[in-house]
């Protein structure tokens, strides 16, 4: 900010960006969200294309990762990031071959949902292992734990066609949906309206 209490012409940008960035994402309420995701079979240059978007859009908005789904492409194509600030992993036709029987709850947000503006609390198992391919079509597996293995499953989640909201604790999703339906954020800390 400028010492007016103005934003800075970087921080205007970001904020066109970021505001670009979730123009493209669709939004709770669309079908394709609900919709399962086809295997793609044709590792070729629309792959990669498509990987590039996907990541420019969790770049331009900052987020933790994206489901093709999510952008309106009805392909089992996820990025994601293990840190915060860290590269992203494109992975495609990601499939869990084991989940950890401990479950930990934590809170979610996810960008087709309030444009990330509604966050909830979701369990889910404290680590899992994911087998898929890379874009060029090489095998994979990974082995992820903490909120790594969130991020997976939740963005694994969009390839079937299942929102964070299903997963929710029940006061949570009851809160979110009447969140959602006036147009306003929530997140846990903000009981129940």
């Amino acid at each position: 900010m400028t010492d007016r209490g103005e934003l800075s012409e970087a921080e205007r940008e970001e904020a066109r960006r970021r505001a670009r960035g979730f123009d493209r994402i669709r939004q709770w309420g669309d079908p394709v969200l609900r919709t399962p995701a086809a295997t793609v079979t044709d590792f070729d240059a629309a792959l990669a294309r498509q990987v590039a978007e996907m990541t420019a859009v969790v770049d331009d908005v900052g987020g933790a990762g994206i489901a093709a789904p999510q952008l309106g492409s009805l392909t089992r194509v996820i990025v994601c990031r293990s840190e915060p600030d860290g590269p992203v992993a494109a992975l495609v036709n990601p499939a869990v071959e084991e989940v950890a029987d401990e479950t930990d709850v934590a809170t979610e947000g996810c960008l087709s949902i309030g444009r990330a503006t509604v966050l909830v609390d979701v369990p889910r198992p404290v680590a899992v292992t994911v087998t898929a391919r890379t874009p060029d079509g090489a095998e994979t597996r990974i082995e992820a734990e903490g909120g790594p293995a969130r991020v997976l499953l939740h963005e694994i989640d969009h390839l079937d066609g299942v929102l964070m909201l299903e997963r929710a604790l029940p006061d949570h999703r009851r809160a979110a949906l009447r969140a959602l339906a006036a147009g306003e954020p929530w997140r846990p800390d903000d009981g129940d309206r």
